[in-house]
């Protein structure tokens, strides 16, 4: 590591090589012994000393001083697999410049950087760098600037100059694979045995998003058809609806407002993710996310960059939806709290027996998160499922 003065040296003028050094303190001591004997060859060696002081401090910056660098996308990775950052060097000039230093400042590697050495960049050519890292836990990684560094070509002075160069990468929490969940699977049974008749209901809907037209059949209903393409073609046109038959939305709430465990918190990250898709695998299901941060929140790629930058102890930008949830807390008391019909996941080292309604279960940290998800041992206290309908999905209309 280098020390402050020799590193705002390097990055803002030049810095001395123990090379360098060495060859200045010489060329002092040759100046001196010349004025004191007058002879000749000293005067001639210590000249020589300050010449190559003098082009070896200005030549590093100039080799450097016209590349320039640009970074190609970072694709998203799941933790533990291993990112691919690519550089890409341009040399515009019409000479070739050789032997310097890349090196990748990052906050995914603050003590160590990836660092390579470049041999020759061709005139009016580029280099490319390509290099993975290793992710191995979940977050929002920055990259901000790109240090290229030389001493060509005698390698007394070193040079360091920055080139900005911003980027993002986003490292998504581990998605478990299940084959069932309780806590998901049983939601909706209790609804569609209070009401039997919703999928006839569902079946004599006339409203919701056109997916495509059909000719007329018998018993068709009068108010399906399309009366502008059915003009259109001579023949009725029958609209066939996109009718949602689940109609229930589930909402994942990661208890982010909480002051966690940090190794419990990312296992309650993990759980989320894991949910979260088991449950958009089922057609029954509109599953949302809740965080303390962000709010209610849907779609794919929005729920994984949440999961991949949330923190514990977050402010809370908005209340908990009054809806049934599948709470992911720490805290006992809000368990207590949650709407009737919801269930959870708890961490917690004490013994919790739950006093209201819902159920759930209580994670232990060092057993397989895997198997706790899959596990059918609920603590509850009564089961009385609540759910909440999607609204109306309104007509559409076909130019």
């Amino acid at each position: 590591m280098l020390n402050r003065p020799t590193k705002w040296l390097e990055t803002n003028w030049v810095a001395p090589a123990y090379a360098g050094w060495l060859l200045a303190i010489l060329t002092i001591c040759f100046f001196g012994a010349a004025t004191n004997t007058m002879a000749g060859w000293l005067y001639v060696l210590s000249g020589v000393g300050v010449a190559l002081l003098g082009v070896s401090a200005i030549l590093p910056a100039r080799s450097i001083q016209a590349l320039t660098v640009t970074r190609e996308p970072i694709l998203p990775v799941t933790a533990g697999t291993e990112l691919e950052i690519a550089l890409t060097i341009h040399n515009p000039t019409q000479r070739a410049q050789t032997l310097f230093q890349v090196q990748d400042l990052t906050t995914l590697n603050r003590l160590n950087p990836p660092v390579t050495s470049v041999e020759q960049v061709l005139a009016q050519n580029k280099y490319r760098w390509v290099y993975r890292v290793a992710t191995e836990q979940r977050g929002v990684y920055q990259w901000a600037k790109v240090a290229l560094r030389s001493g060509a070509p005698i390698g007394l002075f070193w040079c360091q100059r920055y080139r900005q160069v911003p980027a993002i990468a986003y490292v998504y929490p581990q998605v478990l694979k299940l084959d069932r969940c309780p806590l998901i699977d049983g939601m909706g049974s209790a609804d569609r045995s209070i009401d039997p008749h919703s999928n006839r209901h569902l079946e004599a809907a006339n409203e919701g998003m056109t997916r495509s037209l059909r000719p007329y059949r018998y018993g068709d209903s009068i108010r399906l058809i399309h009366w502008r393409t059915s003009a259109r073609y001579g023949e009725f046109q029958v609209r066939e609806l996109e009718i949602d038959r689940g109609g229930q939305d589930i909402v994942i709430y990661l208890d982010s407002g909480a002051n966690w465990n940090a190794a419990d918190f990312e296992q309650a990250v993990i759980a989320a993710c894991t949910l979260y898709f088991y449950a958009a695998r089922s057609a029954r299901f509109h599953v949302k996310l809740w965080t303390a941060g962000t709010g209610l929140i849907s779609g794919t790629q929005q729920v994984l960059e949440t999961l991949a930058a949330v923190q514990s102890a977050e402010p809370a930008q908005t209340q908990m939806p009054p809806i049934p949830v599948i709470c992911l807390t720490s805290q006992p008391q809000q368990v207590e709290t949650l709407p009737p019909g919801s269930r959870w996941a708890l961490w917690t080292q004490e013994r919790f027996t739950p006093a209201s309604s819902g159920s759930g279960i209580t994670i232990d940290p060092h057993q397989s998160l895997q198997q706790q998800l899959s596990s059918v041992n609920f603590a509850s206290k009564r089961e009385t499922p609540v759910y909440v309908q999607s609204p109306p999905i309104q007509n559409s209309q076909l130019n």
